[in-house]
């Protein structure tokens, strides 16, 4: 079933209302009521009533590319052919809201920056899980084509908006900084900044293109399509990839309350079975799933077909490489894609990403990090059972990068 998810449900409003007000950093009444078993059982009471039905698939999601597997599974009726009813997605505009909605049990599956389930569940004791990765790569460093930054190199003394401190964004961003000698500070934009430090500020992703060309930020760094957007809507240039740094990164991933991966195990497997099966048809039929995600098709993301199109498949030499082209593209031998799928949460990336964070300038209470182990995170964050189950059915590792093809990989950084 398919129809505009523009509009929230009376349902899902009536949720929403219910979460208005909360910030993501005032949740902190979560750690302080038992931890993370006392937190299911309010997830489980608010979010998941009876522990023997299947209730709907409530689906949330920001306006990007990174969503395809839930979109797609949705308008694909594979929800459906798995038993489950699917309401209509809700589109949420940002992370801090889609991550308070979740939490507050108004949905229960989404999709969210792999660093934030991280952060909820290990600073604020929420019972999140990660039951797959929903996509690798698929974002970008954009800044405005006539303006004097010709490289990741040239950010010194620039205003850099990314979409949440919590993210592959902020992580990778500042990971290429340090790699020019350059400081990621977060302070007011009206201060002064040395030609060596580059502020960092958070703004919604739909509202980067347009600050990009009215001049308010010098460039951000987020999910496509807004990369897209910017290049053919706002006087935009890419100058990097993120899957160019960070070979096949995870971003998004799908995440569930702890409760109904357990006590909903039959849920949790159909639920998944349609994200994987999404997965290997969107990896095989990019072109068709940019035109059922357009507004042009079903409408779930609101840019026309060409823009999310040339999102998830333009990703040539000549337009991005080194030579001649913007040097977004620094390693064609990695043979990587603009935006590739992958259900699998390899240990190696969640660990990875841990390490990093500890490095990374966040705002707010940052104490979690100091202690906390990546190998431990991999073991409690992850759930991998339900997506091996659901990869026999669908060919394995093999049957989507060919790369993989067993239950490890190594981590490939070169900034």
């Amino acid at each position: 079933m398919t129809g505009s998810p523009h509009k929230v449900t009376r349902r899902q409003l009536l949720r929403l209302a219910g979460v208005s007000g909360l910030g993501l950093t005032g949740l902190g009444y979560l750690a302080g009521c038992g931890g993370a078993e006392d937190a299911t059982s309010t997830t489980a009471a608010t979010a998941s009533g009876s522990k023997d039905d299947l209730p709907p698939v409530r689906i949330g999601y920001i306006p990007i590319t990174d969503a395809t597997p839930l979109l797609i599974a949705h308008a694909q009726g594979y929800f459906a052919e798995e038993g489950l009813e699917a309401e209509q997605p809700a589109l949420i505009r940002s992370w801090s809201a889609l991550a308070e909605a979740f939490q507050a049990g108004t949905f229960n599956l989404t999709h969210l920056l792999i660093p934030i389930p991280i952060y909820l569940r290990y600073a604020r004791g929420f019972p999140v899980k990660v039951v797959a990765w929903n996509h690798m790569n698929n974002s970008a460093l954009t800044v405005r084509d006539d303006g004097p930054i010709r490289s990741s190199a040239d950010l010194g003394g620039r205003q850099i908006a990314v979409p949440y401190w919590y993210s592959m964004h902020n992580v990778i961003l500042q990971m290429v900084l340090r790699s020019h000698g350059l400081q990621p500070v977060i302070q007011d934009q009206k201060a002064a900044l040395a030609a060596d430090q580059t502020n960092l500020l958070v703004m919604s992703p739909p509202d980067m293109p347009t600050a990009l060309s009215t001049g308010a930020i010098d460039g951000y760094i987020v999910a496509e399509p807004f990369n897209a957007a910017g290049e053919l809507l706002a006087g935009g240039r890419i100058v990097r990839f993120t899957g160019d740094v960070w070979q096949n990164h995870p971003c998004c991933v799908a995440v569930m309350h702890g409760d109904d991966v357990t006590a909903r195990r039959a849920w949790s497997q159909k639920a998944v079975n349609a994200l994987v099966r999404a997965e290997r048809w969107s990896r095989e039929n990019k072109e068709e799933a940019a035109r059922i995600l357009s507004k042009d098709g079903a409408g779930y993301l609101p840019f026309p077909e060409n823009v999310i199109a040339r999102a998830m498949i333009k990703y040539d030499l000549e337009t991005y490489g080194v030579d001649g082209g913007t040097g977004a593209i620094r390693h064609p031998e990695w043979r990587s894609s603009r935006i590739a799928f992958e259900p699998y949460q390899f240990r190696s990336a969640t660990k990875r990403i841990v390490q990093e964070l500890k490095q990374t300038v966040l705002e707010g209470d940052t104490s979690f990090l100091k202690d906390l182990s990546p190998e431990h995170v991999a073991d409690d964050l992850m759930v991998y059972g339900l997506v091996k189950t659901s990869l026999g059915q669908w060919g394995g590792l093999a049957a989507f990068d060919g790369a993989y093809k067993d239950y490890e990989r190594t981590e490939v950084i070169e900034v």
